[in-house]
């Protein structure tokens, strides 16, 4: 049976999806539990369209595989690409007993973006102009 056209009602659709690429801001913290999980946080520096404009700095929470391959390949400055969805973090300060929160992207697909020249010199180099564009190494076919 065809189904006659009928618009998209906003209490029928809900969409939490975050695609970004970016920069490590830091090196992941790693934390391990008894139960075998593992959970890597990091934060990612997103640029804007315009050179003078600050970039955007996301908080990424990566858990299982995905968190394993983060504390083994991601450092400071990597060029990395996220997928993922928000989330609020929520806690209470423990000095002023004021509720807190803090958005944080829950990272479904984590994707190594830079070169094997990044990841042995330790992330990006500032020195390499982009207008030059990739090497032969780094073109990936």
């Amino acid at each position: 049976m065809i189904r006659p056209y009928q618009p998209f009602r906003s209490y029928q659709l809900g969409v939490n999806s975050v695609s970004l690429v970016g920069r490590a801001g830091r090196d992941p913290e790693v934390r391990y539990f008894e139960s075998g999980s593992v959970v890597a946080n990091l934060t990612m520096a997103v640029n804007r369209r315009g050179r003078d404009e600050e970039p955007d700095w996301f908080n990424l929470e990566i858990w299982g595989k995905q968190a394993q391959v983060a504390a083994d390949y991601v450092k400071k400055g990597s060029l990395i690409g996220i997928i993922g969805s928000f989330k609020m973090d929520t806690w209470t300060d423990r000095n002023t007993g004021e509720g807190r929160s803090k958005p944080v992207v829950r990272v479904d697909r984590l994707e190594l973006l830079g070169s094997k020249k990044d990841a042995e010199s330790g992330g990006f180099n500032n020195e390499r102009p982009l207008a030059n564009g990739p090497n032969e190494e780094e073109i990936p076919f």
